[in-house]
């Protein structure tokens, strides 16, 4: 008995295995730290063919084909990089705003699938912890970028709309299909999938609705806006402290108390492997680069959809449009995987995803507006706060028997649909909704721009 631990020792330490319950398992599985969002997004990859590279003699040559071959043409998404340079063109050329606009969004939706890949990457060589943070807080990097250009450019409702927008994606929309679309394949079967995960998210995206409601409550106890200004803008910011520390706790709750309750199943129905990449496909600085070219494309993109097009009002683009083309990589992904029946990824992609854009995006966006010295709240004004607020409530009576079918899906992508109507005929102008935009002044104090 004695030996054969000794033998599990030796066979240890150079093979890197992990003895855990009984099973064997390769530790470079553990350190990468996939979560829910990886597998989904890895879905939509595929392998590069190197035949071709592998034959050019010149090794810096070769060692730069391959990586471009395996960042730009590893994604079943990778058709949709030629809108790229189209918007550009477009752009400069003076092409119609909604051309210019439809480009952009093709373009946005292959680029944020490619950033959760580089993140994915660069996670290979930090290590499990820090490879654990980098998958669990950049999962949705699309969506701070573009809060960030757009808070630089004052455009505090756009930032509102979009992670609301987000926030309602990931519960309704992503949700609802996938329960819908598993639910009618998987008819025959009862689905099941781990509440414990899904209680975690609940509560927190709960929490997360109170820190809205007191700011939004709060404009109410005063005779006029102006008197409230003040209080609701400092609420709002210590309510962002509060939820980062929240969301900082969720993370060591995700990645080393609770592990177990959010690791995905990596196993198949038939026994197949999913997503079973166990080493890097490109290197640490070549994945770095390209994360921080990507980034900048992801940024220029970004300017060319704030604008109104098609006669649609921003608020309807920022809420629907974005979110929905922002995010169609992860979306496609847990749709699959509802598909396969495997719905605790599907939650753990939609679910995570909502918390994290809610617990972390959110007030993140508005602390990083307080540093730039503008004054963005926690106010996200009565008709979007309530529509929060009925998404979140219906999402967690969803799921609260821990079992699924195509119908829960089904309300909740009406339940989507009727939310798309409402702010399709809803006229919000730009800088306009209650307290969003206030500029300090020694003299005034708080005004409205």
């Amino acid at each position: 008995m004695a030996s054969s631990k000794q033998d599990l020792g030796k066979m240890a330490a150079p093979d890197q295995w992990l003895l855990e319950h009984g099973n064997i398992k390769l530790l470079s599985r553990e350190r990468r730290g996939r979560s829910a969002h990886n597998m989904s997004s890895s879905s939509l990859r595929k392998k590069s063919n190197r035949t071709l590279v592998s034959k050019i003699r010149v090794g810096c040559l070769r060692k730069f084909l391959a990586n471009l071959q395996e960042v730009l043409l590893g994604t079943k998404l990778a058709i949709l990089f030629l809108a790229i340079p189209f918007a550009i063109v477009a752009e400069y050329r003076n092409f119609g705003r909604p051309w210019i606009f439809a480009l952009s969004l093709l373009g946005l939706t292959p680029l944020a699938e490619r950033i959760s890949f580089l993140t994915e990457q660069i996670a290979f060589f930090t290590g499990p912890t820090v490879g654990g943070l980098l998958n669990a807080t950049c999962g949705n990097a699309t969506e701070l970028i573009i809060a960030i250009l757009a808070l630089a450019q004052n455009k505090v409702d756009v930032v509102k709309y979009s992670l609301l927008g987000s926030i309602l994606s990931n519960l309704l929309l992503v949700l609802g299909t996938s329960l819908l679309c598993g639910g009618i394949v998987n008819i025959n079967k009862e689905q099941k999938f781990d509440r414990k995960q899904a209680d975690v998210n609940s509560l927190l995206l709960l929490l997360g609705l109170l820190c809205h409601l007191l700011p939004l409550m709060f404009t109410y106890v005063g005779k006029t806006p102006e008197i409230t200004a003040v209080g609701t803008l400092q609420l709002s910011r210590a309510s962002c402290f509060i939820m980062l520390v929240a969301y900082i706790v969720y993370l060591v709750f995700q990645l080393w108390t609770h592990r177990e309750l959010f690791e995905a199943d990596e196993e198949g129905e038939d026994g197949d492997v999913v997503g079973d990449d166990e080493t890097p496909a490109i290197g640490f600085w070549s994945a770095f680069i390209w994360l921080v070219l990507m980034t900048g494309v992801v940024a220029l993109l970004s300017e060319y959809g704030a604008s109104e097009s098609w006669g649609l009002s921003v608020s309807f683009i920022s809420v629907i449009l974005l979110p929905i083309v922002g995010n169609a990589a992860e979306h496609a992904g847990a749709i699959i995987f509802a598909f396969k029946n495997k719905l605790d990824i599907t939650l753990g992609v939609a679910l995570g995803s909502a918390t994290q854009i809610a617990m972390f995006v959110v007030p993140l966006s508005v602390i990083v507006s307080w540093i730039i010295g503008i004054n963005m709240d926690l106010n996200f004004n009565l008709l979007e706060t309530g529509s929060l607020a009925l998404s979140i409530i219906l999402t967690a009576i969803t799921l609260q028997d821990g079992s699924s079918h195509y119908m829960k899906g089904l309300v909740l992508l009406l339940s989507y649909f009727i939310i798309s109507a409402c702010f399709f005929v809803y006229k919000s102008p730009l800088n306009g909704a209650g307290s969003n935009n206030l500029v300090t002044s020694p003299e005034q104090g708080i005004t409205r721009l």
